[in-house]
């Protein structure tokens, strides 16, 4: 074999590649990052910026289904799975039921509360080391609730979240107006979680890229990959239109579209696209102080120094790429109904985009089973900023064969069968 083209060849240009990237590259590897549209073309772009370990709860838990049935009737839930014929979305929906019950939930809380807790002490060394300028705060989050019997399910939350190294304090409604002016009136209460941190994604984006170019890094946007080429267990070329790229190891972090490139290795990877939408306006005068989530609509509120974005929601509909209006429309009207000033005239960005969903809401990150130089990356649901750092530390001692610094078998490719 030739000499190969770098030591280490990232497929994918979102959050999770260029932080895997910068790690890779500050060991002295040489490192191509392929993207097959643009830096910031994906779900790391569009999110509200929120670096959460209050999110260690994974998605499926007791109740959830029940929720989510009659959710299917309206097409505004904070959870909506069009119905359609999906064979793969339906086995994904069994697997995703089979996590619901309680030891399941607690053991992926402890699980995800480890690489949250984990990725933002990592996150501040990132940002200072890497010198990127996004916006980088401190500042909490509050849950707020104006459905009192909903305030009342979430009570044990705070218990549940201390043993997994998460600070909260209850409010009643009245302290949670006076913290939060924005609110309107008639606040039922809120949880506050003070280690949260924001950040804007799209500055962090274009300083991570910037950072692997100056670190010596080369990232090719407009490269899809249209296959791979393999002698027994290792992947000897990635292919993208005329060009072959050779490496001695691959990492494979391209979010939603990794089951589709998995497959082409003979890998089942059971993720599907959670479509997220989010709009941001011009920062209105009365902005909220710190990151919100309106908990009854499932709506975040992330206020930056020139900026104010409403976001979230989860909509599995496959890939289709048209934007759904009632799903917009949601968004405006659960902020409308809790705050003061919602975002006035036409928004500045409407975005959406999917979500890498496993059915266990845990990443995956590890070597791939059958491949001796794949190590996959992927599967964050919508966590990929809030634990991207992590991941990237972890993709460097997986590349490195060095002892991981948190225990992968949770996370391995290979739980799935």
């Amino acid at each position: 074999m030739a000499e190969p083209d770098c030591d280490v060849l990232v497929v994918g240009g979102g959050v999770i590649g260029l932080a895997s990237a910068w790690y890779l590259l500050r060991a002295g590897r040489r490192v191509v990052v392929l993207e097959r549209a643009a830096i910031g073309a994906g779900a790391s772009h569009g999110n509200c910026g929120t670096i959460t370990p209050s999110h260690a709860p994974p998605l499926p838990g007791p109740g959830v289904i029940g929720r989510a049935l009659k959710w299917m009737l309206r097409p505004d839930a904070p959870l909506y799975v069009r119905p359609r014929f999906d064979p793969a979305l339906w086995r994904w929906l069994l697997g995703f039921t089979a996590h619901c019950g309680r030891s399941a939930h607690e053991h992926a809380s402890r699980v995800r509360a480890g690489l949250l807790n984990a990725s933002m002490e990592a996150l501040e060394a990132l940002v200072e080391e890497a010198g990127i300028e996004c916006g980088y705060a401190r500042s909490g989050l509050l849950y707020v609730f104006r459905d009192p019997r909903w305030f009342e399910l979430h009570a044990s939350l705070p218990e549940s979240l201390r043993p997994l190294g998460i600070d909260t304090e209850t409010w009643d409604g009245a302290r949670t107006e006076r913290e939060e002016p924005a609110l309107r009136p008639g606040v039922a209460g809120g949880i506050w979680f003070p280690g949260d941190s924001s950040l804007r994604p799209d500055e962090l984006l274009a300083g991570l890229a910037r950072a692997v170019r100056a670190a010596g890094g080369e990232i090719v946007e407009g490269a899809p990959v249209d296959g791979f080429e393999q002698e027994g267990d290792r992947i000897t070329a990635v292919c993208s239109g005329a060009r072959r790229w050779q490496a001695r190891e691959v990492v494979l972090a391209s979010g939603a579209w990794s089951p589709s490139l998995a497959r082409r290795l003979g890998l089942k990877l059971p993720i599907q696209p959670g479509k997220g939408y989010s709009m941001t306006f011009p920062r209105p005068a009365l902005a909220p102080s710190r990151a919100l989530v309106l908990k009854e609509p499932s709506v975040c509120v992330t206020t930056w120094g020139d900026g104010f974005r409403l976001g979230s929601t989860m909509e599995f509909s496959g890939y289709d790429d048209r934007p759904n209006p009632v799903r917009l429309a949601a968004l405006r009207r659960a902020a409308a109904e809790f705050l003061h000033e919602p975002g006035a005239g036409e928004p500045l960005e409407q975005w959406h985009g999917w979500r890498p969903m496993t059915w266990d809401d845990l990443p995956v990150i590890g070597r791939a089973p059958r491949h001796a130089n794949l190590v996959l990356a992927t599967g964050h649901g919508m966590l990929g900023v809030s634990m991207a750092p992590i991941t990237g530390l972890l993709v460097h001692d997986l590349v490195l064969r060095r002892p991981p610094r948190l225990d992968l078998a949770p996370l391995s490719p290979s739980r799935f069968g």
